[in-house]
């Protein structure tokens, strides 16, 4: 019973990781009913920035600083030259505007720091540490933390203040938010600033336990499982597929692996995904379309 228990935590933790990147797909899907593509890109090139710039002696907190703000630019530049005059297009255009992007931003960062794998040392020990008689990664608990923060600032954020009573007002309908004064380039920028932050975060956690390298924008393959399962349009969701995941995905690899064979870990989310699809097709949080005619 113990080890189930290790097992099932560590599956936990891990799929804290998955949600970080989640949660900047929901961010922009919340506002513009994009789906960005770029995302995984944005972790890599946050990461990629950042570690290239401590290598070159920069600060850690001075290099953090740089890259968000290199990640702003490009948000507030994806706002006014992407997604503004993209406005009321159908989603597949605005999908292949972002897959477009992703290729930009993954040659922009080979450009501008090269194509080497780097390590990336945050000085967080991913030692095992013993909690209630269960063994856990002191790395994953400090990702679970960080998410829990981010989670809980972004809601208060969205509950609270002005600009993120707009963005939920844009969510629920871009053209009526506009008619009533919102403005929609702002709001836009803003979420997009707001991914970009949470890209870095996800980058630099990523980047850690894999080293920072081109296959890091992969991981946004591993945030679909999770952003079906818990729904495009909700933070909490993101958690919760996420979490969802990492434990299946765990307990399938130990208790399922021997059965049917290695690398189970790596479709079983997918399959996981696909009966959500079959039977809640919004996922957990999500909201399902309603169409008025």
């Amino acid at each position: 019973m113990e080890f189930f228990i290790e097992v099932l935590v560590g599956g936990l933790l891990a799929g804290v990781m998955y949600s970080l990147v989640a949660i900047g797909f929901v961010l922009i899907y919340k506002a513009s009913g994009i789906f960005n593509f770029a995302q995984g890109s944005l972790v890599l090139f946050g990461a990629l920035t950042y570690v290239s710039l401590v290598e070159r002696g920069w600060s850690a907190w001075l290099a953090f600083a740089a890259t968000l703000v290199a990640l702003v630019v490009i948000a507030v530049v994806t706002g006014r030259l992407v997604l503004l005059p993209l406005v009321n297009r159908s989603p597949i255009v605005l999908f292949m505007a972002t897959l477009g992007l992703s290729l930009i931003l993954e040659g922009a960062a080979q450009l501008f720091w090269g194509a080497q794998v780097h390590g990336l040392d945050l000085g967080i020990d991913d030692k095992p540490l013993r909690l209630a008689g269960v063994m856990v990664s002191q790395f994953d608990l400090f990702a679970a933390a960080m998410a829990g923060v981010l989670v809980l600032g972004f809601s208060q954020f969205t509950k609270w203040s002005r600009l993120g009573l707009a963005l939920r007002a844009v969510a629920d309908d871009p053209l009526a938010a506009f008619a009533v004064g919102v403005r929609l380039p702002r709001v836009w920028t803003t979420v997009w600033a707001l991914a970009g932050f949470t890209s870095l975060v996800a980058g630099l956690l990523w980047g850690a336990r894999l080293g920072v390298q081109f296959s890091l924008s992969l991981i946004v393959l591993k945030a679909l499982p999770v952003l079906i399962i818990g729904g495009f349009s909700s933070i909490g969701g993101a958690i919760a597929g996420g979490l969802l995941v990492g434990a299946t995905e765990k307990l399938a690899e130990v208790y399922a692996g021997a059965v049917i064979g290695d690398g189970i870990e790596n479709w079983f989310p997918y399959l996981l995904a696909m009966l959500f699809l079959l039977v809640r097709p919004y996922g957990l949080f999500g909201e399902p379309a309603v169409e008025r005619i």
